[in-house]
């Protein structure tokens, strides 16, 4: 048997019984839970501690300064010793973690924060070389679904964290801890994946392909700053659209509302964007589409903020489809699976090493100007860079 052979039996064995596409949307459903059940929760948390604002706020700057820190490194390890074996531990991670944060101990908060926002940062990266390795001919399908079962799973996880503080005494322990439940079981469905891959590790192996470092491509650097554009322009909005919202007179409650409806409209997007791209191999005008609909909403946002449900729901189909998009660009703009771990580490660091400072930046924009326009002005124009990039990160050019 070929070693083209062995590799086909072994995918045809995983994809045919539609086991890979349930461990893949399990794997999906740990990577944004435990961060969004934090939010609705942490004036409870604050109080518990005694935590100041300043540090209440790091609760969302860690996992994206993470995101951006441990991407080239998830990228050379699942290199090193292999995509599935990264991805139990970045797993294991993201499980023990959680279980850690359900303990009432500051410490263990902290930390376990830290740990499962390592393994979320290790997960968002290996998760489309292993697409692209082997399931080419699914990629679009895979990315589009993977994509939304995070968007719901983040969502289902907001809204509940409320009512599960009120079903025992442990209280927000218990929102932040059950989801440590996909996790174990995440943990267990991947063993037949690992014992799989180390028997196709014993049969002969083809040379490896030579493949071009992206940090030294154009096309690698154009990949990596559309992601970090709409990733700046996605985060800003959820952490600065209610106060913006407040003093347009609306309530912190319907604001509440539009941020969760600008959510679930992306997750349609998410949807409708697989389709498109399993049929289209340039996707230039699918991301400029896409690009141009957040900065529609922006600039809808800026001018006419009373309007903020129409404007909500063009940045979200915008940035639902971008967020599939740029994961599925990993795939479509390398030619073999290391060269895609090495495009999504290094498009996950830059694009979430700005994503981190984008809500931070904004917040000193609107405290020097003493207003909203100047920041969203600028967010504004920051948008019309992703629409003018778009055309080039979507071309049908490889690295």
């Amino acid at each position: 048997m070929t070693p083209v052979q062995h590799v086909s039996k072994n995918s045809s064995f995983i994809s045919g019984s539609g086991f890979f596409l349930f461990v893949l949307l399990l794997t999906a459903a740990n990577l944004r839970a435990p961060i969004t059940a934090v939010g609705p929760v942490l004036e409870n948390i604050r109080l518990t501690f005694g935590l100041s604002a300043s540090a209440a706020g790091l609760f969302n700057f860690i996992p994206l300064i993470l995101f951006a820190a441990l991407a080239p490194v998830a990228a050379w390890l699942g290199n090193r010793i292999g995509l599935e074996r990264s991805l139990w531990g970045a797993i294991a991670l993201i499980t023990f973690g959680t279980i850690i944060r359900w303990s009432n101990s500051e410490t263990a908060l902290w930390s376990g924060t830290l740990m499962l926002s390592a393994g979320i940062a290790a997960a968002n990266v290996l998760l489309p070389p292993l697409i692209k390795r082997d399931f080419t001919d699914h990629t679009a399908k895979y990315i589009g679904l993977y994509a939304a079962t995070m968007s719901i799973t983040a969502s289902l996880a907001s809204g509940i964290a409320v009512p599960l503080t009120q079903l025992s005494e442990a209280g927000w322990r218990l929102s932040l801890g059950v989801w440590a439940v996909p996790g174990i079981i995440a943990l267990i469905a991947w063993l037949p994946l690992l014992r799989h891959r180390r028997q196709q590790a014993k049969a002969p192996t083809a040379q490896p392909v030579p493949t071009r470092n992206p940090w030294r491509t154009l096309t690698g650097w154009q990949v990596a700053l559309f992601m970090s554009l709409q990733s700046l322009a996605f985060y800003t909005l959820i952490d600065w659209f209610t106060p913006y919202a407040q003093t347009n007179d609306f309530s912190q409650a319907q604001a509440g509302w539009l941020l969760f409806w600008y959510q679930a409209v992306a997750i349609i997007a998410n949807l409708g964007c697989m389709v498109v791209l399993r049929k289209v191999r340039d996707a230039r005008l699918t991301a400029f589409i896409a690009s141009s609909a957040i900065f529609l909403g922006m600039l809808g946002l800026l001018i006419q903020p009373r309007l903020a449900i129409i404007w909500l729901s063009l940045a979200g189909l915008g940035a639902g489809a971008s967020l599939v998009l740029c994961l599925s660009l990993f795939n479509l703009r390398a030619r073999h699976h290391r060269q895609a771990s090495q495009l999504s580490g290094m498009a996950q660091c830059v694009g979430y090493g700005l994503a981190a400072l984008g809500p931070l930046f904004f917040g000193v924009l609107h405290d020097q100007s003493g207003n909203w326009t100047v920041p969203f002005t600028v967010l504004v124009g920051l948008s019309f860079i992703q629409m003018l990039l778009a055309p080039l990160a979507g071309s049908a050019k490889q690295i």
